[in-house]
């Protein structure tokens, strides 16, 4: 029997075949599609790829009038969920930066280097006042000390790649006791004058020397000489001014000795002292006033009195700025001594000096005095062939109490520093330091060469140091005077120089870190 088969099969099986193996690679992309969104979510990628905001916090800056203002702007609903947050702390890190972002104190934390570093004080920064100057149309003032050259057709905003720690206010801050006391002693040092040499002269207490200052926000780094040497290698430092002058100059060269014995190569006109190891020079030039001086006859005032000429510097050292690489000036105390004002060829006042009632005098000392620091200012920052560093040292504060140097004034029995309660503030000091820092703003808008200036403001924390003069014990004279007599009056004292060791050795521990502060950004 013969087996008969249809001449003909339906067709729709071969339909099916190729729809459920669609179906099957649709299920299987979409079954791959999901597992991927559980890792990468796409939102994420692709705000990422066209906006750049994969990031915890953004940062706004405004600006208007010198001032910027910088705020935080609030985080999203999806920024939020992309945090990472660092299970020790509970803090979100940003992981473009490796930094965790402490929300309380608005600082962020260098996971690389465990460093905290202040990002947002909701403060604005005023470019113009007494601690911040701008000094070049291309550089922005962070701080008292330090600029931050941004170069041509730059801008500071949040979207720089190189941000520079300014560190903090130096001069904001206590006295703390530390009893790693000084950094040399009197005995260790040849090229201290005999006047500063308080332990030498039989000064009894020495406590003094047991005092560092502590900045509020930063530490101000103990003075390390070599450092310091390889800091300054192959340049030139200048000390130009008064006998205070001369006081930083030697507390610099004592703790430097501590490290190296240099060569005095130096003469009546100019102290040079030069350190073999990294070659770098210090020097000393006087000048009293900073500005031009002569005896001579002028107009009515006789021969025989200083007369100063209050609009030009003093050339003597003027000859020299090409050949040095930092400046610190030191002025104001010679201003109280007896002088002549000549300003514009036409004398315009006069300090313990006035021939005639009947004229009226223009200026007193402290209107010359600003009239004075904002000339040598003007012809620093305007001088072609100087490209170095000016650090202008505020006034340096007196402790003459009952009196002046001159009418009996004392700061003899002062052991300790000043505390808040005890703190006699001087008129004449307070005023003498403001017309310093009006005439320093005004003698830099002129400014035309790569110079740059810096204002070391050392007057508000020195006041507390009414303990750190020589007082009495201003010789080795065994039969000197050191207390006061039976009617009361004090003995012949010195209360306006330093002694050495003593609070004075701050000064350098303000002038390293100015440096270094400056060199890293300059450098940079």
């Amino acid at each position: 029997m013969r087996l008969r088969f249809p001449k003909s099969m339906p067709t729709y099986p071969k339909t099916v075949l190729p729809i459920a193996v669609s179906v099957g690679g649709l299920a299987l992309f979409l079954i791959f599609a999901s597992l991927l969104l559980v890792y990468q979510p796409v939102g994420t990628k692709v705000s990422g790829y066209f906006y750049n905001v994969d990031q915890a916090t953004k940062t706004g800056i405004a600006s208007s009038n010198n001032e910027t203002n910088i705020s935080k702007k609030r985080v999203n609903d999806t920024d939020r969920e992309r945090k990472i947050v660092d299970s020790s702390t509970n803090a979100p890190v940003d992981s473009g930066t490796n930094t965790t972002v402490d929300l309380g104190t608005n600082t962020t934390v260098d996971l690389d280097t465990d460093k905290a570093v202040e990002i947002d004080t909701n403060k604005a920064v005023e470019i113009d006042t007494n601690k911040a100057v701008e000094i070049d149309t291309n550089k922005t003032v962070m701080d008292t000390n330090t600029t931050i050259d941004l170069g041509p057709s730059k801008n500071a905003d949040s979207g720089a790649k190189k941000i520079v720690d300014s560190g903090c206010d130096l001069y904001d801050g206590k006295w703390v006791h530390d009893p790693a006391g000084a950094l040399y002693s009197n005995n260790s040092c040849p090229v201290l004058t005999q006047m500063q040499n308080c332990q030498g002269n039989g000064r009894p207490d020495k406590d003094y020397e047991n005092y560092r200052w502590k900045p509020t926000k930063c530490d101000l780094p103990r003075f390390d000489p070599k450092k310091f040497l390889e800091l300054m290698r192959g340049k030139t430092l200048a000390f130009i001014g008064d006998s205070v002058a001369r006081n930083q100059m030697e507390s610099l060269l004592c703790i430097l000795w501590q490290a190296e014995v240099p060569v005095n190569r130096g003469n009546k006109r100019m102290q040079r002292y030069s350190f073999r190891s990294t070659s770098l020079t210090i020097i000393r030039i006087w000048s009293s006033w900073l500005v031009r001086v002569t005896s001579e006859k002028f107009d009515f005032a006789p021969e025989g009195v200083d007369k100063l000429f209050l609009d030009a510097p003093d050339g003597t050292f003027m000859d020299a700025l090409p050949t040095i690489d930092v400046l610190v000036l030191s002025s104001g105390h010679w201003f109280a001594k007896k002088s002549v004002y000549i300003l514009n060829n036409e004398i315009v006042g006069g300090q313990l000096w006035w021939p005639d009632n009947s004229r009226k005098k223009k200026i007193d000392s402290t209107e010359a005095y600003e009239i004075s620091v904002a000339t040598i200012m003007s012809s620093l920052v305007t001088n072609p062939d100087y490209k170095g560093l000016t650090v202008v040292r505020s006034y340096s504060p007196d402790h003459y109490e009952g009196g002046a140097w001159n009418t009996g004034g004392s700061c003899t029995g002062k052991v300790k520093p000043a505390t808040d309660g005890e703190l006699v503030e001087s008129g004449f000091t307070r005023t003498m330091h403001d017309k310093q820092v009006t005439g320093f703003k005004h003698g830099i808008k002129k400014k035309t060469n790569k110079s740059r200036a810096i204002f070391m403001d050392i007057t508000k924390p020195f006041s507390y140091r009414h303990d750190g003069h020589p007082g009495p014990y201003r010789s080795p004279d065994p039969n000197k005077l050191t207390k006061r007599s039976a009617d009361g009056r004090p003995p012949p004292q010195d209360c306006l120089h330093w002694c050495m060791p003593g609070p004075v050795d701050t000064w350098n521990e303000f002038l390293m870190e100015v440096i270094r502060r400056d060199f890293e950004v300059h450098d940079s």
